[in-house]
């Protein structure tokens, strides 16, 4: 079943992304404790305004949220256009788009 070897490939992808991922997020850790090492000895800068930035955790939160209505949409439009040019297709007829 070609759908069996299509997933299979796509789930070593996601392993292999993962897998990437933790070796990423191991050497970050080291590289944060050598880091707080050196700035705990440094004085801290006040920056004027800084309050007023928006905090890192909603930046990723609002950029994925963009992201996911981007791709839904997207998907949308793919699932319209195979509805559309489905009686193009040998085989198929105009309600298998769906």
């Amino acid at each position: 079943m070609p759908n069996t070897t299509a997933q299979d490939v796509q789930e070593q992808i996601f392993s292999t992304i993962r897998k990437g991922q933790e070796v990423t997020l191991d050497a970050l850790k080291t590289w944060v404790e050598s880091v707080q090492s050196v700035t705990a000895k440094i004085p801290s800068v006040d920056m004027p305004f800084a309050d007023r930035l928006p905090k890192p955790h909603d930046v990723v939160a609002s950029t994925y949220s963009f992201a996911e209505q981007l791709l839904s949409n997207q998907k949308k439009f793919a699932d319209e256009v195979l509805a559309v040019t489905s009686p193009l297709i040998p085989g198929e007829d105009s309600k298998s788009g769906k």
